[in-house]
């Protein structure tokens, strides 16, 4: 198990139960493939730097994970068809 940190920019017209329905999710991959959840931290609505599906504001979460290293690309892949996910990166501490 490795420690990664993965920042997503969520879509600024979700509300607060979606935004926590897509947390949740995520979550759940995580843990279903034997990773641990160490910490969530929700940044709130932040101005983007650059227009994104015209989009000029996103709810940013932080989550530090622990995670099978071979899990990361499957991760990857649902996080980029979720829908309500603008985008996502994945780094190695």
């Amino acid at each position: 198990m490795r420690k990664y940190e993965l920042v997503f920019v969520a879509r600024p017209d979700l509300d607060e139960t979606a935004l926590n329905d897509v947390i949740q999710k995520v979550s759940n991959w995580i843990i279903e493939n034997s990773g641990q959840i160490d910490k969530v931290d929700q940044w709130g609505k932040r101005k983007l730097a650059y227009p994104i599906r015209k989009q000029s504001e996103g709810h940013y979460v932080l989550m530090n994970l622990s995670l099978p290293p071979a899990f990361v690309p499957q991760l990857e892949r649902n996080l980029r068809y979720l829908e309500q996910v603008m985008r996502f990166l994945i780094t190695q501490q």
